[in-house]
């Protein structure tokens, strides 16, 4: 956070364009009891990342339902960064959200903002915590549109759509994109909850893109062995005995 006495450097997300107004112009009225610098304005999860690493910001105005990367996945990439902004999500009423939010105590503001909530919400802020994100998403079921990586400092997106294979190894998930390899510290099986449309598990360690398989192949000399290729990668990944079938199947039935 700012040091005290120092204006909040806020940046305000929100697909819509009159709700950013409101914001401004409700920070405007609240100048006076919390003194706050708008250091930009956004419209999707994308570009809010981007700005938070570009300018130093204490707090993040981020509305959750945006095209695209919502704001439930733009905080989690967020909090992958040594130093997260504090978060204040906003919201049109939703009785379900809300009781989700009072139970993580995570802040949030109603649409249309108030200035006595936003004040307090301000004087409050503070990073989320891991486990209360979480549970948000829980509450919140969407697959993400990208998975991150924290490298330098920085925050590295890497689009689903684009990822090959995840292989667990230890406690890190390989993720292979055509470019290059990536580490990220997260469940296969979570993993494979989120994006089990998009993805099957060849073997207890791995999963592939359904839409990637190039090849399946019998390993020779073996009565029951297979492997299988993918689009631009030349290495052969095995298919365990045991998800044989159930791939087979699934790649019928899709």
């Amino acid at each position: 956070m700012n040091a005290p006495n120092l204006p909040l450097r806020v940046l305000i997300v929100d697909d819509e364009a009159p709700a950013r107004r409101r914001l401004r112009d409700v920070l405007a009225d609240c100048s006076a009891q919390l003194p706050s610098d708008i250091v930009g304005e956004v419209g999707n999860g994308l570009d809010a990342l981007d700005r938070v690493q570009q300018v130093p910001v204490d707090v993040v105005l981020l509305d959750i339902r945006m095209p695209g990367m919502d704001g439930l996945e733009c905080a989690a990439h967020l909090n992958r960064l040594s130093a997260p902004p504090a978060i204040i999500f906003s919201t049109a009423y939703d009785a379900y959200a809300c009781q989700a939010f009072d139970l993580n105590a995570v802040d949030y503001l109603l649409k249309p903002v108030r200035a006595d909530r936003l004040v307090r919400a301000l004087s409050r802020a503070h990073r989320l915590n891991a486990v209360a994100l979480d549970h948000l998403r829980e509450a919140h079921p969407k697959a993400r549109t990208h998975l991150s990586v924290n490298e330098k400092g920085r925050i590295v997106l890497i689009p689903v759509a684009d990822i090959l294979y995840l292989k667990a190894e230890l406690k890190y998930v390989t993720v292979r994109t055509p470019l290059r390899e990536f580490l990220i510290e997260e469940s296969l099986t979570r993993l494979e909850s989120e994006f089990g449309d998009a993805f099957l598990r060849i073997h207890r360690n791995c999963l592939v893109a359904s839409v990637r398989i190039r090849e399946i192949g019998k390993l020779p000399g073996e009565d029951d062995g297979h492997f299988l290729r993918l689009d631009g990668l030349d290495e052969r990944l095995m298919v365990s005995r045991r998800q044989y079938s159930a791939l087979r199947d699934r790649l019928k039935s899709g």
